[in-house]
């Protein structure tokens, strides 16, 4: 492993920060040093909202919101059509934010840069049918119909996490603005830079000033106040605090999304190929440097193979580069911060303590940066270890065994988790198989997590423990509209006729009722 030479790109100038933080309102005064990862250097001092502020800037949201919903459609279309241009003319720009604002290596900023596009283009081509009024019959055929409208929430709260606070803070918004909302976006204080800059090219692809509010500050300081003023809330983190999100939205009787946490597996069958599942689990593992929602953190492979896969994923672990730099040279980039490379750092030291044994790795790498940790595999974990049974969160892989397929199915739902799991067969129906045997949200036939994720058109949320709800797929549009139901009955029909008893409608209503459903009417 080894480092890299540091050179900030130009872009990241105190100004160029400055012109981004701005937007955020702050009354108090009180700022947030947001730094660059990989040194410690503070790079813009982040405005604190206060309760006031987050009122002020849902009834601007809302104003602007009104406004929004009135345009057709395809007006609303035609400004994402060109905010996309504007995402990919600008992908080298927001790569560099991530960067300077998460420490994560080159690739993995890039790469999430990629997400926002392929949502936006997606539901540009989904929303026109998505959105558009559905008639369907009444309950007296032909005298009645009713229609099923898709009315917007108003205003959303959408909660980023500080792992990909792009994808996530602008891949959220971009369905409920196309579902005709307005949006308080609440991005991490560690990762505010890049979304601001989403909401800089929204504003400049066309979209309303203020229909999109960017609120900063610490959750149990600011998220009482999001909560109170949102009519509908998209969260991204924790388990912990899902549970609190969730109940702030019962007790202010709006609906959520939640994705949470997970424990991910990755099942490596007797009959994979060895080869593509140890550079598979490589990223699976350590990508992002291990803070992906839906990274590996369980790897169990057959007994058959398991000495080979082993030493070739402990020799491909080592043969990694580690460092901060501002190109696509290394493989790993940095943990978000001191405090979470501490946190990953004890869960490797609760492990060793238990009688788990370090592979390769388990370091941290001061001499990298402040928050570096080493890709690390364990073996010998167990559940009454931290690093067993709570997500790590960071890159640490536990090895296992398993002898066969009911014992790795079993191993792989034995967690509250259940956000995405990973299946390796040369076999297609026996992959498919497993696949459908584990509790997760998301399954992976030989790959680990990017063909689920990247698929758009198909719903990807968590089960158990994971979350609630999902973001992707017609859903993912939805979720952002309540349903009006508007029916039209022609003729008064359901109640008795002229002089006919009830008695006589009932007799009729029950021989209607049959021929219906006879004639697959209802």
């Amino acid at each position: 492993m080894n480092a890299t030479t540091l050179q900030r790109p130009t872009d990241l100038t105190r100004d160029r920060l400055e012109s981004l933080v701005k937007r955020v309102p702050g009354s108090t005064g009180n700022t947030w040093k947001l730094t660059e990862v990989y040194t410690g250097d503070v790079l813009v001092e982040l405005p604190q909202s206060s309760a006031d502020d987050i009122a002020k800037a849902y009834a601007d949201a809302g104003a602007a919101q009104r406004v929004w919903a009135s345009w057709p459609l395809r007006k609303r279309l035609k400004v994402l059509k060109k905010f996309h241009s504007l995402v990919v003319k600008n992908q080298y720009r927001i790569t560099d934010l991530i960067q300077a604002e998460s420490g994560k290596n080159r690739r993995m900023a890039f790469e999430e840069t990629c997400d926002v596009p392929m949502g936006t283009s997606h539901y540009i081509k989904r929303a026109p049918s998505l959105l558009k009024d559905r008639r369907h019959g009444g309950p007296v055929p032909v005298l009645s119909h009713s229609v099923e409208v898709r009315r917007p929430k108003g205003v959303v709260a959408i909660i980023a996490p500080w792992n990909f606070p792009f994808a996530t803070g602008i891949s959220d918004t971009i369905p409920a603005l196309v579902a005709g909302n307005g949006v308080v976006l609440k991005p991490d204080n560690k990762t505010a830079l890049s979304p601001l800059f989403g909401v800089e090219l929204l504003e400049k692809a066309g979209l309303p000033r203020g229909l999109v509010q960017v609120v900063c500050g610490e959750g149990p300081d600011v998220g009482p106040a999001i909560l109170q003023g949102a009519d509908y809330v998209m969260f991204t983190g924790s388990t912990d605090t899902g549970r609190i999100i969730g109940e702030l939205a019962g007790k202010h009787l709006i609906d959520c999304c939640l994705e949470l946490g997970g424990k991910n597996p990755m099942l490596v069958l007797q009959d994979a190929d060895v080869d593509e599942a140890v550079h598979a689990a490589l990223f699976g593992g350590f990508g992002n440097s291990g803070q992906i929602c839906m990274h590996i953190e369980r790897l169990y492979v057959h007994d058959s193979i398991y000495e080979q896969f082993r030493d070739a994923f402990v020799a491909a672990t080592e043969a990694m580069t580690i460092g901060a730099a501002y190109d696509f040279g290394p493989d790993l980039g940095s943990l978000v911060s001191v405090d979470h490379r501490d946190r990953v750092a004890s869960h490797v030291d609760d492990a060793v303590a238990k009688g788990a044994t370090v592979l390769t790795g388990g370091q941290a790498r001061p001499d990298l940066g402040p928050a570096f940790y080493e890709p690390t595999i364990l073996e010998g974990v167990t559940k009454e270890m931290l690093a067993g049974s709570t997500e790590t969160f960071g890159p640490v892989v536990g090895l296992y065994r398993f002898t066969s397929e009911d014992e790795a199915v079993s191993l792989a739902n034995d967690t509250e988790y259940g956000l995405n799991a990973s299946v390796w067969s040369s076999d297609p129906d026996r992959a498919m198989r497993v696949a459908r045997r584990i509790d997760s949200g998301n399954v992976n036939i030989n790959d680990i997590l990017a063909t689920a994720f990247a698929s758009k058109g198909t719903p990807s949320g968590g089960l158990k423990q994971s979350g609630v709800g999902a973001r992707h797929g017609d859903q993912g549009l939805l979720k952002y509209t309540d349903a009006q139901n508007i029916a039209t009955l022609k003729k008064q029909v359901m109640e008795p006729q002229g002089n006919q008893t009830y008695a006589a409608y009932a007799r009729q209503t029950r021989i209607t009722l049959r021929l219906m459903r006879k004639l697959r009417i209802r």
